[in-house]
């Protein structure tokens, strides 16, 4: 069966042994990059996790991916390149900043260790700060200077979401990569439009860097809890989100990190119901598709 164009309208089309047969073929394929899910059930950040834990799951994501994305370098968070590296993966490595000073700086001192070690292929400074309002732009700037100074061989780049760029020219200057988070779901997108929404909010971003690499660092479409506006989870929607992204990624070229890799409870909290059901497993590590 031919994968090319296939697009949100043409599933209608398809049987459900059609459907699950490319997704398949599209999972088979692999990815070019993943974000690592890291607490199991119980689990939040601040706990520690264990070189076992990072490495079982590990073991059931490195077939499907080239790229593993991290978001903080403490707390068991700084194995997950290091066991990347041992798979063959590269890395994508993000300190984790918020509001506590304390915690920042030491975030900051394991990326750049790691990063002198060798495990980081790019560096994240921050995901979403501005987005939370965590750190005010001066900050987030002194910080990104701050990584680049210590680890020059390394792209550094920081995450937030696409149209952030646009709003904080200084922060895309600054990055050597642009590093954007593009979600239809979470702007009330409808499926059947989330494809050419996702491409809008990329083309904005790439406008935004004036030429530099942009790398979709977060995407994807919740299997199940409260609809947003005309965006709906439900496991057909996730499962074709899933086909199109990857569809996309692989016919023009789009470095793409899906999230999630595995559901994680803890996250209902800041999101809601729908926040524990973006993963291509489910939270026992089973291929939820």
């Amino acid at each position: 069966m031919s994968l090319a164009g296939i697009a949100g309208a043409d599933f209608a089309h398809k049987t459900k042994a059609e459907i699950q047969k490319i997704f398949d073929s599209v999972l088979g394929d692999g990815m070019h990059g993943l974000c690592f899910s890291l607490y199991e059930e119980g689990q939040k950040p601040g706990d520690i996790i264990t070189e076992d834990q990072v490495r079982r799951r590990m073991e059931i994501i490195k077939p499907y991916t080239k790229w593993i994305r991290s978001f903080s370098c403490t707390d068991g968070n700084e194995l997950i390149p290091k066991i990347a590296r041992e798979y063959g993966l590269q890395t994508l490595v993000g300190a984790w900043l918020g509001d506590d000073a304390e915690i920042n700086e030491r975030e900051i001192a394991g990326l750049i260790k790691l990063a002198k070690e060798g495990f980081v292929d790019i560096a994240a400074v921050g995901n979403e700060v501005l987005y939370r309002k965590d750190l005010t732009e001066e900050e987030l700037i002194d910080f990104i200077k701050l990584v680049k100074e210590a680890i020059p061989d390394v792209p550094v780049g920081y995450v937030d979401a696409y149209y952030e760029f646009s709003s904080c020219p200084r922060i895309t200057e600054l990055c050597d990569v642009i590093l954007a988070n593009c979600y239809p779901f979470w702007e009330g997108c409808s499926f059947e439009y989330s494809l050419p929404y996702m491409k809008n909010m990329y083309y904005q971003a790439l406008n935004a860097a004036k030429g530099k690499k942009v790398i979709i660092t977060e995407t994807g479409w919740p299997s199940q809890g409260k609809s947003l506006q005309g965006a709906h989870p439900s496991f057909e929607n996730a499962r074709n989100y899933f086909i199109n992204t990857q569809l996309w990624s692989k016919a023009d070229g789009i470095e793409i990190f899906y999230f999630s890799s595995f559901d994680e409870s803890w996250k209902v909290g800041a999101e809601g119901d729908v926040g524990a059901y973006w993963g291509i497993w489910d939270k026992n590590q089973n291929l939820k598709f």
